[in-house]
């Protein structure tokens, strides 16, 4: 870590943030989890590696660091709460998620800092600065990607057929929350994902969790699974959970609940729901939270329309009441004694 601290003027105030100054005292990065995996037999390629190099011969066999997760913190010199708050991703995206919105506005990142959380953010295994793996000989299958029909429509930014490749033509939900004149720019985050690194990806959140908890954890969309599996694993480090627009979560019929009932959680969804596929994903996480009440522990939730708050898409960190949202988490927070 460094040894000085860092005094960063950052332009805007947040609600519950006094002045603009955030004061650092440490920034860093480190990448846990993982394995050794040593391939044999393939053969051997010339390339050249930039022009005007010579051409090489490279020997692909040998020993690969593979199915880390990377991380990177930002550590306040006097955070008020007794937590570090980590940011997990969800599905064909990264830790950008939660870094400054497509519209160049800060994000949740910015406004748990301001809020007085350590903050940490996270590329998962096969994402981003995380890096892939060699396929089929480690990963297992293809990559597969995102068209922004997918996300527009999937994410509830869009009406169904509404996408258009010119964007004047496009058609979004109406009163939608989310900057439509900014989707371009957020469909650049996209990441190619795997339907076949579930294990991996299990395994360096919970090497991650080992590493730096206890602490807070707030999850987005798939992630959640992942986040639940390791508060299971951890029950004593992972101090409280937020699932946020939460679309993936282990099976509410087998999980074990008794051993989660010291972290509370809870659920926050945004607008439309009514829409394809999120009628069940909804569903299964009700199941999932009213069993998790049952067995005595807390699931709180939060659906932003009955709180009057409308047209919230999937990716309520980017819609443009952002932070009357992380205003919602914060306070939640605080009631379950995460601040000092």
């Amino acid at each position: 870590m460094l040894k000085k601290t860092l005094a960063l003027a950052l332009l805007g105030g947040l609600a519950g943030c006094a002045g603009n100054n955030l004061v650092v005292a440490d920034v860093g990065s480190f990448h846990v989890g993982g394995r050794t995996v040593t391939l044999s037999g393939l053969p051997e390629k010339e390339i050249v590696y930039s022009p005007g190099a010579p051409v090489v011969k490279v020997n692909p066999n040998g020993d690969y660091a593979v199915e880390a997760l990377y991380a990177r913190y930002t550590l306040l010199a006097s955070p008020k709460a007794r937590y570090p708050l980590m940011l997990w991703h969800g599905g064909g995206l990264a830790g950008t998620t939660f870094e400054t919105k497509p519209d160049g506005k800060p994000g949740w990142e910015s406004y748990f800092l301001r809020a007085g959380y350590n903050v940490y953010v996270n590329d998962a295994v096969e994402r981003g600065r995380a890096s892939w793996a060699r396929y089929p000989e480690i990963f297992k299958g293809e990559p597969f990607f995102r068209p922004k029909k997918e996300a527009w429509e999937l994410f509830r930014i869009g009406e169904t057929g509404g996408y258009a490749s010119n964007p004047s033509a496009r058609k979004s939900i109406a009163g939608t929350q989310f900057p439509i004149e900014y989707f371009d720019q957020f469909a650049k985050q996209a990441i190619p994902r795997w339907s076949t690194n579930d294990a991996a990806t299990q395994a360096a959140y919970d090497a991650y969790v080992e590493k730096v908890c206890p602490c807070v954890i707030v999850v987005h969309s798939q992630g959640g699974n992942f986040a639940f599996n390791s508060a299971l694993k951890y029950p004593d480090k992972v101090k409280a959970l937020v699932a946020v627009e939460t679309s993936g979560s282990p099976d509410p019929d087998t999980f074990d609940y008794a051993k989660v009932k010291s972290v509370p959680m809870l659920w926050l969804w945004g607008d439309n729901l009514d829409k394809a596929p999120w009628p069940a994903v909804f569903a299964r996480q009700e199941k999932f939270r009213t069993l998790l009440v049952k067995a005595g522990g807390i699931g709180d939730r939060i659906a932003l329309p009955e709180l009057g708050v409308r047209g919230n898409t999937h990716m309520l960190m980017m819609d443009r009441n952002s932070d009357q949202v992380a205003e919602l988490i914060d306070r939640w927070l605080t009631r379950q004694g995460v601040k000092r």
